[in-house]
């Protein structure tokens, strides 16, 4: 036999330690170099939740214009109103017509109109010279049953304002040489039929000398 000394001994360890790693090395990366799925000891990723979309902005409706009126029914008074006077007839007339007034300050009268059928007239009162009640298209700004004028401490039952400097249909002792300081005065228990017939954003019509006749259009 031949011996082998220490020095032998060790170099040959070295020689067997050499290839066990060679072995182990090649173990480790034979699946990457071959080709073959390496497992991997790691935890799943979760996939982030897709961002929710806005929901698309609405464009508002655009405003449905009102419909056109037209004079369909002229109550039929064959002597006239007188100051103070006044008539109311609902008989015919459609139950949730839109509601127009129109006031003819040269005539010196009001109609009432729903659903192009005339409900309620009556003579009025108008502004004096100094303080004339303005022409125009007013819809009804408020309604106070039981108002007093902020400016002159005068009752104005069943008022319906038109404008914010104090101009309104109220109730008034209608007389003949009488004026009020701009609002339109009719007599009392006609303000009452009108204050319970109209609502607020209603339709004010103020003219001078344009009374309406069957087939007109209203508004």
């Amino acid at each position: 036999m031949v011996g082998v000394g220490a020095n032998g001994m060790r170099i040959v360890a070295l020689v067997v330690l050499s290839a066990a790693l060679a072995v182990i090395g090649w173990a480790v990366a034979a699946p990457y170099l071959s080709g073959a799925p390496a497992i991997v000891d790691a935890k799943p990723v979760l996939a982030a939740a897709p961002a929710k979309r806005a929901p698309p902005a609405v464009e508002p409706a655009p405003p449905r214009p009102e419909p056109t009126l037209v004079v369909k029914r002229i109550l039929d008074i064959p002597a006239g109103i007188g100051f103070g006077e006044w008539v109311w007839n609902e008989e015919g007339a459609p139950p949730g017509g839109r509601v127009v007034m129109t006031v003819d300050l040269k005539a010196q009268t009001i109609s009432v109109f729903r659903g192009g059928h005339e409900i309620g007239t009556a003579a009025v009162l108008y502004g004096a010279d100094d303080k004339p009640t303005p022409l125009g298209r007013y819809p009804i700004l408020e309604k106070d049953r039981d108002h007093v004028s902020n400016l002159y401490g005068a009752p104005m039952p069943y008022m319906l304002r038109l404008t914010m400097d104090g101009v309104a249909i109220h109730g008034s002792d209608v007389k003949y040489g009488m004026a009020t300081h701009g609002c339109i005065g009719v007599p009392t228990p006609f303000a009452a039929k009108l204050f319970e017939a109209v609502g607020k954003s209603d339709l004010v019509i103020v003219t001078q000398g344009k009374l309406l006749k069957l087939g007109d259009r209203i508004a």
